[in-house]
């Protein structure tokens, strides 16, 4: 079984210089915010968790450049990972994703009060005040292959509504309560937002692939959408009518193994396999679909071993 070959990059969006945007006004790089004065939410816009993920980077340009200010409450924006979005080589696209760590998976009081030193744990140890001042969280990403866009949510009643009050994305990932991203704790599950009584709400919206004009549209559309969903701006009069959802739970994470792990055939993601079909095989192990009607997410052409490869998930 040979690797999947990649499909061709269209590089129609790519990385760009961030620097005007370091000196924020809260004494953190890259961390900008604006109380509007009168009561009501905090909200937290959150880009470039993945250095490569440049959408979410142009939906914080736009609020900051179009100096989009909340009525009501407290608007946050924040580049999180500069540093490893600054090393972007059109040559090997997804190598800005990061640097030592993967950014959204490090979130645990473990790895943020330990000794362990990396760039990622440091703007970690930064941003945790952020992410713990905010009541809700938008956490924008984008996705290796052309996959239709989904919002990622812990499975809380408060997350699954705000996110269908929003709805689009109309396709839903949900992790089961104790359930991160496979290899460590997402972003999203952090302080309280991480808790079945915690206060408010903590989406990831993937909004296509990562360099594609169509995806940095569709993060600024989703961004603006959930700005509004809290009322800190009006709404978008080109607001389209909601369309059908289609709700997912995660009940697989696969951690590659070994340098041999390989998917069957071309996947992208969202293809549905059976119970008992062969997916992917990892060495020696085969990756097998463990009930019908298995769809597979983000399934990863060239796996790293220790990190995800693929996430299998059960439509409900």
């Amino acid at each position: 079984m040979s690797s999947v070959p990649a499909p061709p990059l269209r590089f129609e969006v790519i990385p760009e210089d961030l620097s005007a945007y370091r000196r924020g006004n809260i004494g953190i790089d890259y961390v900008h915010r604006f109380d509007s004065g009168k009561a009501g939410p905090h909200v937290l816009i959150n880009a470039l968790t993945h250095g490569n993920e440049v959408c979410g980077a142009r939906a914080a340009t736009h609020l900051l450049d179009q100096q989009v200010r909340p009525r009501i409450g407290t608007l946050t924006v924040c580049f999180a990972n500069v540093a490893a979005h600054d090393t972007f080589n059109r040559e090997q696209p997804f190598a800005s994703r990061l640097l030592v760590h993967n950014l959204n998976r490090i979130w645990t009081r473990d790895l943020l009060e330990g000794a362990e030193q990396s760039p990622e744990l440091q703007r970690a140890r930064e941003l945790r005040p952020v992410l713990e001042a905010a009541d809700h969280v938008l956490d924008l990403h984008s996705t290796q292959n052309d996959v239709q866009p989904f919002w990622i949510y812990s499975q809380f009643e408060r997350n699954c509504a705000a996110a269908l009050a929003i709805a689009s994305p109309s396709l839903h990932l949900m992790l089961p309560q104790g359930m991160g991203l496979g290899a460590g704790t997402p972003l999203i599950q952090w302080g309280h937002h991480g808790s079945p009584q915690g206060r408010g709400v903590a989406l990831i919206a993937e909004c296509g692939q990562h360099f594609l004009q169509a995806t940095t549209d569709r993060a600024i559309r989703i961004t603006r959408a959930f700005l509004a969903g809290f009322g800190l701006i009006e709404p978008d009069a080109d607001t389209p009518p909601p369309p059908p959802q289609r709700r997912l739970v995660l009940e697989r994470s696969h951690i590659v193994k070994t340098p041999e792990y390989r998917l069957v055939g071309p996947l992208l993601g969202f293809e549905v396999f059976q119970e008992g079909e062969l997916i992917a095989t990892d060495g020696d192990e085969e990756i097998r679909a463990p009930f019908d009607d298995c769809t597979v997410v983000m399934p990863i052409r060239n796996g790293v071993v220790g990190r995800e490869g693929l996430y299998l998930a059960r439509t409900v």
